[in-house]
Formats: structure tokens, sequence, C-alpha cells
């Protein structure tokens, strides 16, 4: 077995071949399908998704756990009790922490937010963290974490010996002691992700101490957007509705600091979506909680002085330059250390004391591209060092790392996702560990490599029209993949080489002799334009997507996979 096979196993979702384009409705019936989505009642809240649903019972937040928090909160606004928001430095702990401090000093109550230093403090409510609040805000009584917290034992025991109550608010996994945290109260759901269990929480909070903003506005459903799609949570159920309705309010958006973003990134906000989110607003907000302090983050989202806004959206768009510099030298490194000392195993553990703490995380997503195998890159340091792991479709990562916690100094995360901390001393005893574990756990079917196709359709119904039904099930993201469709024994037209470095393919493509002529892209393929000739038949799998150019707007295929023609 080597990493570098690339073979996808195409999965067919659904039997059904469409014929004709008479009527598209067949069309999103088997997407529904292909999404379980089959009853009236489920389609109708998918496809006409409504705020008022997402309550802090439909996302299974503990009743009681959320009366507690709201009394104790009564207690901080009667008594003047300085509350500390102790969040994330990613973006959906930056934009949670953003909407709990904004509600809380719109009703009246003292507080402050808090961001931990990724290196200095690490993920989390920590004991070093909670020194830094004390010797900052002395006067604090109260904190509420935001996007962590449910496996924070340690610290919430040393907050509670320095006279602190501790509230948490958490997505993330509770392990085998979370029914023990000490905290006063726990705001938990896997329902949602942070940004988005902090956005529940405000309104619950509006509803007993007041109103924010105007009646039929709401000023934080925007940054709940943004927390949802940049942490990679399913786009279905609660998800889905916030982010359906959020993107309207990023298109309208009055928030200086995401208006600068816009500006400086050349993005239309009228058309903002899922990949504008993830690939282009997200890195810049999280570009300084990997190399710097996420504050100047929080600090962006928040300002209310265009200025202000204008000279932090500039540092940001620094560091993340920088951030890309150490990402591509770091990705470029440890591709070349997997090639050499990793090519039959089944995990990819890489570590080294030159790597950055703030990056790891995507040097390990781009290895599980690369060789699609799970991914553990590790920074090194002298007594403790820091791993961030990616995994695949099929495998529970962090179930298979909290298999083994002596390992660990702490672990968290999510099935895709995962960090952790560890002795540096124990690093060849976990290396072997975890390899051999792999072996056994991961089958070779897990490790191939797999594209989901929702059914077939001939090319020559593929139209302007079919695109904008498609349109009807976005926003599209995880849990809610772009509808994707396969054409057989489509002609080849042209072929040429795009991109400065070779690295994609421009293809003319036709419905069979006489079919419908479309355009096609298909990138990072370019390597393989020598599989096939013009006037070759192929069979294709793609998506569609509308280029707009210079303001002309033409259908286009997205090539996923492709193969010669039986």
């Amino acid at each position: 077995m080597t990493l570098t096979h690339r073979t996808k196993k195409w999965e067919i979702l659904s039997s059904v071949t469409t014929t004709t384009d008479e009527s598209y409705d067949e069309v999103i019936e088997t997407l529904l399908k292909n999404r379980n989505i089959t009853t009236d009642k489920e389609k109708e809240a998918f496809l006409h998704p409504m705020l008022a649903t997402v309550t802090a019972s439909s996302v299974e937040i503990d009743k009681k756990q959320l009366e507690k928090t709201l009394k104790r909160l009564q207690l901080a606004l009667d008594n003047k009790e300085l509350i500390i928001v102790y969040g994330d430095y990613d973006v959906d702990g930056i934009t949670g922490t953003a909407i709990l401090w904004e509600t809380l000093i719109a009703l009246g109550f003292e507080a402050m937010p808090y961001i931990p230093h990724r290196v200095d403090e690490g993920y989390g409510l920590s004991v070093k963290g909670i020194a830094n609040v004390l010797s900052q805000m002395p006067t604090a009584k109260l904190i509420i974490t935001v996007d962590n917290g449910i496996v924070a034992h340690d610290a919430v025991v040393e907050a509670n010996k320095q006279g602190l109550d501790v509230i948490i608010t958490d997505h993330h996994l509770p392990d085998k002691e979370s029914e023990r945290l000490k905290a006063l109260a726990t705001v938990h759901t896997v329902k949602l992700c942070g940004a988005g269990v902090a956005w529940v929480l405000s309104k619950e909070m509006q509803k007993k101490f007041g109103k924010v903003g105007k009646e039929d506005d709401d000023v934080h459903l925007e940054l709940a957007a943004l927390g949802t799609v940049a942490d990679l949570v399913p786009l279905t159920g609660a998800n889905r509705t916030i982010v359906f309705h959020g993107l309207d309010k990023l298109a309208l958006t009055k928030r200086f600091g995401l208006l600068e973003l816009y500006t400086r990134a050349a993005i239309n906000a009228a058309n903002i979506g899922v990949y504008e989110i993830g690939h282009v607003i997200g890195p810049r907000l999280n570009a300084a909680g990997r190399l710097e302090t996420a504050m100047d983050s929080l600090r962006l989202l928040c300002t209310r002085d265009r200025k202000r806004a204008v000279a932090l959206a500039e540092q940001l768009d620094i560091t993340n330059q920088e951030r890309q510099r150490l990402m591509q030298e770091t990705i470029a490194h440890a591709s070349s250390l997997t090639r050499e000392t990793g090519m039959t195993k089944k995990l990819l553990i890489v570590a080294q004391e030159a790597y950055e703490e703030g990056i790891i995380g995507l040097v390990a997503g781009r290895l599980v591209e690369e060789f699609y195998r799970p991914a553990i890159v590790i920074a090194k340091g002298e007594k403790v060092s820091k791993g961030s792991v990616r995994s695949i479709s099929g495998f529970n990562i962090i179930e298979f790392l909290r298999s083994q916690p002596d390992l660990f100094l702490n672990v968290g995360g999510h099935p895709m996702a995962a960090g952790f901390s560890i002795e540096t001393s124990r690093l060849d005893v976990f290396t072997k560990t975890l390899e051999e574990l792999a072996e056994t756990k991961l089958t070779d079917d897990l490790l191939q490599r797999k594209i989901k196709v929702d059914f077939e359709i001939p090319l020559n119904i593929v139209s302007t029209t079919l695109y904008q039904r498609l349109q009807e099930l976005a926003p599209f993201g995880m849990g809610n993949p772009e509808p994707v469709f396969i054409s057989r024994r489509v002609l080849v037209r042209e072929k040429r080489i795009m991109g400065k470095e070779g690295n994609h393919m421009r293809l003319i493509l036709q419905g069979g002799d006489i079919g419908k002529v479309l355009e096609a892209v298909a990138f990072g393929m370019g390597e393989r334009v020598v599989e096939f000739q013009e006037e070759d038949y192929l069979d294709i799998v793609y998506t569609l997507s509308v280029n707009d150019w210079n303001g002309n707007k033409r259908l286009q295929l997205k090539v996923k996979d492709f193969k010669l023609s039986q």
C-alpha cells in the first residue's frame, strides 16, 4: 500500500437516472431523499427553515442548566459583578465571545472578554488562564466560557478555589468525567457550534433581561453564521437555519470590521456565501490567533470606529500573509517527511521542534488531502508537545485518541478533528501505540478515497435552470454537500492546461456527438491531461457552478473525477 494512490471510488447514492429537462422536480426530490429528507414536514423545514424553530429546547440544551445560568446572571446584574467571557482563539470562539460580550454589555452587565493565548495558555479554560484573568481583572466573580470548557475539570476546580463561579457554554464532545464537572452550570449541545450555543443563550438572556437592538433586527445572527461555517459543523437542522438566514445578515452587515474585510478581500457583500466565509473571511480572522493573539480579531468584529477597523484589518492581512508563508513551508516539509518515513503507514504522524503550534491543524488537514490518511502533526516542545489531528470520513478520531487516555495530558475535539498535549518524553511510546492501533482500526475500505454521487443525468439536460433549482438546497457545506452528478460518454472537444503552474484543466465537453456543449474546469488535475485525447469519450463526475467574470455569467461544470468511457 502506498500513499500516492489516488484512485477514487464512485459511490452512487441513487439508482435514479434523469433523462428529461421538462421538469427538475424529480432531481430535487431525489437530492432530498439522498440527504434523508423524506417527509413533507422535513422537506418544508429544509427548504424553508425558520429561525423561530431554533430554541434551547430544540437543540437539546438542558432546561435546568439554563435556569441556573440565568439565575446566576441575575445575581451578577444585581450585585454589579464583573463577568469574564472566556472564549477560544478560532473563528467559532471569537464570534461566540463577541455575541455574549456584546449581549451582556447591552443588557447592563459589567463584562470583559478574554481570549487565551494559543502558545502561552493553550486551548480552553486553563489554570494558567485563570491566573492571568485574575492578574488583569482581580474583581471578576464569574467566568462564562465560549466554545470550550466541557472537559476543563482542573481549571474549573482552580477557578472555584479562587472564588470564581464558572458557567460552561460548549459544543465539544464531553468525556467520561464531564458529568462530574464542578461548574455552576453547563449550557451544552452537540447540535450547534460554539457561536451557535452563544447565540441561543443570548436569545434566552434577552427574554429575561430585555431586547438587544431593534425588535426586528438580530445583530448577532451574522456572527453565529460566521462561526457555524468556519467550524465546519454539519449544515443541517439548526445549523442550516442559522446560516440560511445569517448569510442575508452578512450581506447587509453594518459592522465596520466585516465591511473592511470584504473590501480587502474584494468580496461583493451581496454574493457572500459559504465559500467566502470558509476560504476568505475565516482564514483572516483565524490568522491572529494562530500566530499572535486573537484579541485583535475580536476587536475587529466589535469595533464601532471605522478608522480602527481599517487599522485592525490591515494588521490581520499582514498576519495572514505570514501565516500563509509559514504554512506552505511547513506543508512542504511535512509532506516530504511523510514520503520518506510513512509511505506504508495507515496513520500519519509528523513531529518537529520547528513547527509553529498555530498552524499544525492546517498542515494536518493538507496531509489528509494529499495522502488520504488520518494525520497527526505535532509541535515538539522541550517538556510538553502540542498535537493537532485531522481525520477521514468514517473514522472517529476523538474516539480513537480517547481509547488511550494514559498517553495524553489532555485531549479534546470532534470525530473529524482533535487536539491534545503530551509529555515530549512520551512521543515515541505515543507513536508506536497509535500506529499499531491504527493497523487494526483503519480498514482498506476506509482508506479508499470516495466520491458520493447523487445520480446520473445526461449532459444535454444540464442548464442554467437546473443550476437555479439546485440553489433551493443551499447553503451547501458539511452535511449538505453540493449535488454531485455523473454524465457518461461525454465527448471532449477541447482540452488545455490552465493556472500559473499548470495545475488545472479547462475542457469543452459535448453531450454525445450532436449534444449540448459546455465548459468545464478540473482544479488540481492538470497532471491528468495526458490520460485522454480530444475526441475521446469520458464519464465525468461533477458539480454545477456559474463562472462570473467581468459581469459575464455562464454555466460551468466543476469536474471532481473522470475516466475513459467503456
